[in-house]
């Protein structure tokens, strides 16, 4: 009878041994390359962090623009020479036209003629100081812009008028006149307009 006989047990526990072992490698393994520098494009956990937008950027591009278009206003003032008038914001004198009518609203003042006088126009509401609101209004155009009308007449700059507060438009041709804040035409001449010599000059002559 043999004195002793080798466990069946003994290879299988140091088989189980070497599997445990290699299994513990390969998770030291896993967390090295876990753990390990960023690769060489730059993908990885800081690469996320830098593609990301700073607060203070976010929200300068989200923010509206600043600015924009200021409405057009109306305002009255008194001329030293016409008395009344009315004047766009940038203190420009409005004129109206014999030739153009005021019920219903036209404007008959187009092509070279309104290169002379252009029309004042505005897309918002227009503003006014010291001028009827209810007697505010507009037309439309042949290019399709909305030129601004008070007490139903349709109102114009004059190109002749260089600077603010000059009513050099007035009496040209007998048909223009700087409008009231009433709409009505201003009494009175300006010296500079109601000349033959300067009309004639200026090369505002026939009706406008």
């Amino acid at each position: 009878m043999p004195k002793f006989a080798t466990p069946m047990f003994a290879a299988p526990r140091f088989t189980a041994r070497r599997m445990l072992a290699a299994t513990g490698v390969a998770v030291l393994a896993l967390a090295a390359s876990a753990c390990g520098p960023d690769t060489a494009d730059g993908s990885g956990g800081s690469a996320a962090t830098s593609a990301a937008v700073p607060p203070a950027a976010a929200a300068t591009s989200s923010a509206p623009a600043a600015g924009g278009t200021r409405g057009v206003r109306l305002v009255a003032v008194k001329s030293a020479t016409l008395g009344p008038v009315v004047t766009d914001a940038a203190g420009r004198t409005l004129y109206r036209f014999d030739k153009d009518t005021a019920k219903p609203s036209a404007s008959t003042c187009v092509d070279a003629c309104a290169a002379k006088w252009p029309p004042l126009t505005a897309q918002d509401a227009v503003q006014v100081t010291g001028v009827d609101s209810a007697l505010v209004g507009s037309v439309a155009r042949p290019d399709g812009t909305k030129q601004v009308t008070l007490n139903g007449w349709p109102l114009y700059r004059f190109a002749g008028d260089t600077a603010a507060g000059q009513t050099n438009g007035q009496g040209v041709g007998g048909t223009w006149f700087a409008s009231t804040p009433e709409g009505k035409k201003a009494p009175g001449t300006t010296g500079q307009a109601a000349s033959p010599t300067a009309a004639q000059s200026g090369g505002y002559s026939g009706g406008y």
